[in-house]
């Protein structure tokens, strides 16, 4: 049985030699379409006639989410250079192709190299991360068979922890939260990247008082969608606001969504681990997957930012206003995200707290609710302090700047520490004790 496979390479001197290479290979492969452009391989490959793809590093419109399209679909991508090329191979290997082979390689070679790959994108488990990035309209079909699974996206070697500050709608303080988690890892000692991901209008920036008319984070995604994002690039893009914190601005206008690619943003997380400690993330409220009914192509996924960057963290912050509406939208915010994210580790910030809207001891009825209803033990409460945080942001300035005695500074503060397994100053235990 024959193995269709897709060509697309720019190379007028070679790329004859290599579909020769490949239809004379021991393996059966069947170069059914040699494609001319990226729309040509996209169109191809979405009409089901391949199984597998060869693409060079400079076919024109290459970049990140075309290769996620293609994984998506169930075709193999394997990437061809021009020999010696070592700037086209590492521009593929950021584009998420992990097999590239050089176009003199032996037919055996570039034969093997495309049967692997097929057989990884068959025999590979479930991904988590790229069911995000788009809508898929086979979905709202039943009656077809699913989608074939796609393999997982290499990582690389950073060891920097992110931390997702998510919560339901109602604007329970997200963004407060994750500009205070960020500055007191930062006067721990921790370098620390803060990131604005926000796909419904992120005010990271407006907060902290920074001008935000070129993004930073929606500059790193086209790097990264583009193949050309490396460490010293996102260090650029990620300005430093304080000693150790850096802070990469979001989009200021939800219209701007499509800016923040979920194929582009594990790149983006990827090479943070490598810039900093730790990554506090301050991420949109929806967790919707059924765009596809919406759509009748494979279009990207509004919230695929925010799902992507929830599977990739290593804890979920997960915020509530403390008042009886903000706590319902909590409890079932909590059970969403464990729909939506198996296996999450969350930790929940009530923010707000104070007796009027709860009555009673507030703290305990609160815990108490979150026990009962999520099953969730470890709460942190942090107190209402209205004055401080209007006076932060009127100044552009953080919490720890312009109040650094509120005492809704105290909490966050331990929970950063924990988070990262600081050891506190004894005070500041008892402090949270109480």
């Amino acid at each position: 049985m024959s193995l269709p496979v897709l060509t697309a390479v720019t190379g007028a001197q070679w790329e004859s030699d290599l579909v020769s290479a490949l239809e004379r290979s021991s393996l059966g492969l069947d170069v059914v379409r040699r494609c001319v452009d990226l729309p040509d391989v996209l169109a191809t490959a979405q009409s089901g006639q391949a199984r597998a793809v060869l693409l060079s590093a400079d076919l024109r419109r290459l970049d990140r989410d075309a290769v996620a399209r293609l994984m998506a679909g169930g075709v193999a991508v394997v990437g061809v250079v021009t020999p010696g090329d070592l700037a086209g191979e590492d521009r593929l290997r950021r584009l998420g192709i992990s097999r590239v082979v050089p176009a003199d390689a032996p037919a055996d070679v570039l034969a093997g190299a495309v049967a692997e790959a097929v057989e990884v994108t068959q025999t590979a488990g479930p991904v988590p991360v790229a069911e995000f990035a788009m809508s898929d309209p086979h979905r709202s079909m039943p009656t077809l068979p699913p989608a074939e699974e796609v393999p997982a996206y290499e990582t690389g070697t950073g060891t920097g922890q992110m931390l997702a500050v998510w919560g339901p709608t109602g604007a329970p303080g997200r963004t407060s939260v994750a500009v205070t988690l960020a500055t007191e890892l930062s006067l721990f000692g921790v370098p620390t990247v803060l990131a604005d991901a926000d796909v419904y209008g992120g005010v990271v920036a407006q907060t902290l008082g920074l001008l935000d008319e070129a993004p930073g984070l929606a500059a790193a995604c086209r790097s990264a969608n583009n193949g050309t994002l490396d460490l010293p690039a996102l260090a650029r893009h990620a300005r430093e606001v304080l000693p150790r914190l850096r802070v990469l601005t979001g989009i200021q206008r939800a219209d701007r969504w499509p800016e923040l690619r979920a194929s582009a943003l594990e790149q983006v997380w990827d090479l943070s681990r490598q810039l900093a400690a730790a990554i506090v993330v301050d991420c949109g409220f929806s967790l919707e997957q059924d765009e596809e009914i919406s759509f009748d192509t494979a279009a990207p996924r509004r919230n695929g930012a925010t799902l992507t960057t929830l599977e990739l963290c290593d804890t979920v912050v997960a915020v509530g206003a403390a008042d009886p509406i903000g706590l319902q939208r909590l409890i079932r915010g909590i059970e969403e995200l464990r729909e939506a994210v198996p296996g999450a580790v969350i930790r929940v910030v009530v923010n707000g707290v104070r007796k009027g809207p709860v009555g009673g001891d507030a703290e305990s009825q609160i815990r108490e609710a979150l026990r009962r209803y999520v099953g969730i033990d470890s709460v942190v409460c942090v107190p209402y302090d209205r004055v401080s945080f209007d006076t932060a942001l009127a100044q552009g300035r953080t919490l720890s700047e312009v109040a650094a005695k509120s005492p809704a500074r105290v909490p966050l503060r331990v929970l950063a520490a924990d988070l990262m397994g600081i050891t506190m100053p004894k005070q500041r235990r008892r402090a949270r004790r109480r």
